[in-house]
């Protein structure tokens, strides 16, 4: 059992977290913007990567729609429970609104993606991209009405998750795959070579964008609510997958998924609307090197 840990440690996490660290480490030395490379990482690699891996792979809209249920699901199941735990700690709206964050909003694109590809192999890259952009567009749903609620405001920019660029290449992408057609070769060759530079570019800017969050002191919130995002997490998407008669690796995928520390843009919906900028960035830090081991555990046992 140590010798299969360590194997997963050496060939599945500490690959990941090497291009982070290397991010970390270099990104800030060479005066490299941490939020450019990740725009273009979002607007341009990651729709590309998208395209490719569902049009090219054969999903029955039936397992979509299973799986697209089951995610989802689970993830409206954390929020409710990151709320529940909030109020039993009897915490402030703000701090409320971060725990609901932290707990629907992991890393599933710079994480998630790698670990899952080098763990299962490249045929669950299909369902961990249905997953990936289901919990994008749910979490930011969830992020933004738990910021409106804690300033007392509305929804509006509830309407702006109807931009992410990557929901936007699931259409053409699920009718090339479900009508068995063939791209373009140009086209093909073009998001095959984008999507290939999604996932180191992702990491490497994730690593930059922690850099900067290096000085921060976690609080009691910081642990309790990372602890939450790894260990509580992923138990309760395994306890909830069976009614969803989903597959091996498609079950795998989204208990993995659902182990991921928590996203960067986390921290960004807290700045952009003034709730515990910095509670949420220090969670982000703190459960990115928590899931060092966590992630070690999961990768081994799922």
């Amino acid at each position: 059992m140590l010798a299969h840990v360590l194997g997963v440690f050496l060939d599945v996490v500490l690959p990941v977290f090497a291009i982070v660290g290397l991010g970390y480490a270099v990104g800030p030395r060479l005066g490299l913007d941490g939020r450019t490379l990740a725009r273009a990482a979002y607007y341009v690699f990651v729709p590309a990567f998208a395209f490719h891996v569902i049009s090219t792979s054969r999903v029955e809209l039936a397992a979509v729609v299973r799986m697209t249920g089951y995610i989802v699901t689970a993830h409206l199941a954390f929020a409710a429970c990151g709320f529940a735990l909030a109020r039993v700690l009897r915490r402030s709206r703000e701090v409320t609104a971060v725990y609901v964050m932290v707990a629907v909003f992991g890393n599933v694109g710079n994480f998630g993606l790698a670990l899952i590809r080098f763990r299962l192999g490249d045929e669950a890259l299909a369902p961990a991209t249905i997953y990936f952009i289901a919990i994008m567009t749910a979490a930011f749903v969830v992020c933004v009405a738990a910021a409106g609620w804690a300033k007392g405001g509305g929804m509006t920019a509830l309407a702006s998750v109807l931009k992410t660029p990557a929901l936007w290449a699931v259409p053409p992408a699920l009718a090339v795959s479900a009508g068995g057609l063939t791209p373009p070769l140009w086209l093909a060759r073009t998001t095959a070579l984008l999507a290939d530079a999604m996932i180191p570019t992702m990491l490497f800017a994730l690593g930059m964008q922690l850099a900067g969050a290096r000085n921060l002191k976690p609080s009691a919130d910081a642990w309790i609510s990372s602890a939450f995002r790894l260990l509580a997490a992923p138990a309760l998407a395994a306890a909830m997958a069976a009614p969803f008669g989903l597959g091996p690796v498609e079950q795998a995928a989204g208990i993995l998924q659902a182990g991921m520390p928590a996203a960067v843009l986390v921290s960004i919906i807290a700045m952009e609307y003034e709730v515990e900028p910095t509670l949420a960035t220090t969670t982000v830090f703190l459960s990115t090197l928590l899931s060092l081991p966590t992630l070690t555990f999961l990768l081994s046992v799922v």
